[in-house]
């Protein structure tokens, strides 16, 4: 049996949240199934790069375009809610998002074409899978797609390597610096609260990073507001281990990852009661509305005074982290492909 998977975001050190997910499921599914035969598929502009990074041994690197594929595999597996315009024996897509269909995201050139390959590839799979149930919901709403077809499967997250520090009185929040991480609002809580708390901003730029970054130059508390830009695995669990409070206040999210990642290192974590946040953070999180910035102060406040509350929350947070695993997604994804190879 040969599965065949888009490979495409998996490479690179500095991947994003679908790069992640890509890299860990490529790996984790190679490994549980060493008898099966994959093939890792990598776009043009990518496929030559691909050569620097050793496959699995049962694994092969193939060259994925709009029409060329490997269509004699018994499936091919989307990695981000795309599909080249071929018609397989089994095709499987995963959606992690949908913010660019509901919000002003993006530009109007990349909704377009974000519309058009998400609906291609809904109508075209056999299954699709959804990295939280808000995702499927939206994908059923917004694209039409019967339930019977989708199925929930969460990300996991790594345990970052533990690194002991001294806390600081620092706000933590991981995240591009883009409109949707909802940071300007982040930013005007921040400013209410004790003058020898830290914001500390973790992640690169993205859409609408200008109109953010200039808010924080023009900000009374600029002095006390760190813009790191992109941080490497190891410096992204240094700034968990001396962070006090992460603070993710998104006004929308597929899963949260950084929400995860920030509970299994025992931070208290403020995040938002809308999209799959409530999902991902079950009762281990304060959860406010994210236009709400009153809330949003509120919350980090708490916080601040509050060192039982504190605990609490680091202590259910821990506990919560523990259940999202990258080997469970692996195994429920393999599920996912046995309803279709039986």
């Amino acid at each position: 049996m040969t599965i065949a998977l888009d490979a495409t975001y998996s490479l690179g050190s500095d991947l994003s949240g679908v790069g992640v997910y890509s890299s860990e499921l490529l790996a984790g599914l190679a490994a549980a199934h060493p008898d099966v035969r994959f093939r890792f598929c990598y776009r043009p502009h990518r496929f030559l790069r691909s050569f620097r990074s050793p496959l699995p041994a049962n694994a092969r690197r193939c060259l994925l375009a709009e029409s060329w594929a490997p269509r004699s595999a018994g499936l091919f597996h989307g990695l981000n809610q795309r599909l080249p315009r071929l018609r397989f024996r089994r095709a499987v897509t995963t959606f992690h998002d949908l913010f660019v269909l509901t919000g002003e995201y993006s530009t109007p050139e990349f909704r377009r074409r974000f519309a058009e390959q998400a609906r291609h590839a809904a109508a075209a799979s056999d299954r699709i899978i959804t990295v939280s149930r808000f995702t499927a919901s939206q994908v059923e709403q917004l694209l039409g797609v019967d339930p019977g077809r989708i199925r929930v499967v969460h990300h996991g997250v790594r345990a970052l390597p533990a690194r002991p520090a001294e806390k600081r009185p620092v706000i933590l929040h991981v995240g591009a610096i883009q409109r949707r991480k909802n940071i300007l609002r982040l930013v005007e809580a921040f400013e209410r609260l004790p003058a020898e708390w830290e914001l500390v901003l973790a992640g690169s730029s993205g859409y609408g990073a200008d109109e953010i970054l200039r808010r924080i130059e023009q900000s009374p508390s600029r002095a006390r507001i760190r813009v790191l830009g992109y941080v490497s695995p190891a410096g992204l669990a240094e700034c968990y281990a001396q962070a006090t409070i992460c603070a993710f206040p998104s006004l929308d999210e597929g899963f949260g990852i950084p929400v995860v990642e920030a509970m299994g290192a025992g931070l208290p974590v403020v995040t938002s009661n809308r999209a799959a946040l409530p999902e991902v953070a079950g009762d281990a999180a304060l959860l406010v509305d994210p236009e709400d910035t009153d809330a949003l102060a509120g919350a980090l406040q708490n916080l601040i005074r509050d060192q039982d509350l504190r605990a609490d929350l680091s202590r259910r947070g821990r506990l919560r982290a523990a259940q999202f695993t990258w080997e469970k997604a692996v195994e429920r994804t393999w599920e996912v492909y046995r309803e279709l190879l039986v």
